[in-house]
């Protein structure tokens, strides 16, 4: 296997997207910090295991769709897929419990429970945009797993989860095009999440918010002008791309200005990188 072939089965360069989870989950509970960084990392590793088991689940169907893809193409083989995912997913829980103890590993155990059924039960049915939508809003709460306060964050995990389901909607019509009143629910959404996070009245998380509606937001309305595949796979690279803005206006609107701005720093360089590995 070449690194090649495995930064494409984990869509390695769209993990930039998750560290901002747990940050913005530590700025809303106030409890910023050096464990941060490892719990940062434990989300990590569970979203590249993530990837290779969404892979390995949907090998049959890929080599149908989408025979280029690591696994059907025969780059790499599902007993290396399924033992990547595997060895990743218990990386991502020995992180957890050595950066944040039992209360990280309580709300890392669920989150990558939560991976695992999203990719192996829930992704192809009604509840699949839940399903995903739960893994999201539960690392947000990882990173609020070291404070005293933690329910703090949850309107944060609610604002990425809601982010998270539009995404995860919009993805389960990359191959076959998507209705123009899917999109346009899907960007109605992103317009009343931009309100939200905007009212903070917090001049960065305003700016932040902005430059997030802005880039998911215009993928979005090409969608609802030409609903082709092409379109609905570039509004679903958008939204993955776009979201460290979303947790840079959510950390900023929590008094981390600063830290906020590093986040959505990663939204670039995560579409840089999109160019050259799907993060989808």
């Amino acid at each position: 296997m070449r690194l090649r072939d495995l930064i494409q089965l984990t869509r390695a360069p769209a993990a930039l997207s998750v560290p901002g989870d747990v940050v913005a989950g530590a700025g809303a509970s106030l409890s910023l910090g050096p464990r941060t960084a490892g719990l940062a990392a434990s989300s990590v590793c569970l979203y590249w295991a993530g990837m290779a088991a969404n892979d390995w689940a949907d090998r049959s169907l890929d080599a149908v769709e989408r025979p280029e893809r690591p696994i059907p193409s025969g780059r790499v083989s599902p007993r290396a897929a399924f033992g990547i995912a595997a060895g990743l997913t218990a990386a991502g829980l020995a992180l957890a419990g050595a950066a944040g103890g039992r209360r990280a590993l309580a709300v890392a155990g669920p989150l990558a429970a939560a991976v695992w059924a999203y990719d192996l039960r829930l992704k192809n049915t009604a509840a699949g945009p839940a399903g995903m939508a739960l893994c999201r809003g539960l690392d947000v709460m990882l990173g609020a797993s070291g404070s005293e306060r933690p329910a703090r964050a949850v309107p944060s995990a609610l604002a990425v989860a809601l982010h998270t389901y539009t995404v995860t909607a919009l993805s389960r019509r990359e191959v076959s095009g998507a209705e123009p009143g899917l999109a346009a629910a899907t960007l109605a959404t992103t317009a009343a999440l931009t309100a939200a996070v905007a009212a903070a009245r917090t001049p960065v998380a305003a700016a932040l918010a902005v430059g997030y509606a802005v880039k998911y937001g215009r993928a979005q309305a090409a969608v609802i002008s030409d609903p082709a595949a092409s379109h609905v796979r570039a509004a679903v690279g958008a939204g993955i791309t776009s979201l460290p803005s979303l947790q840079g206006a959510l950390a900023a609107r929590c008094g981390a200005p600063l830290t906020g701005l590093a986040v959505a720093a990663a939204a670039p360089l995560a579409g840089a990188l999109a160019r050259k590995v799907s993060p989808t």
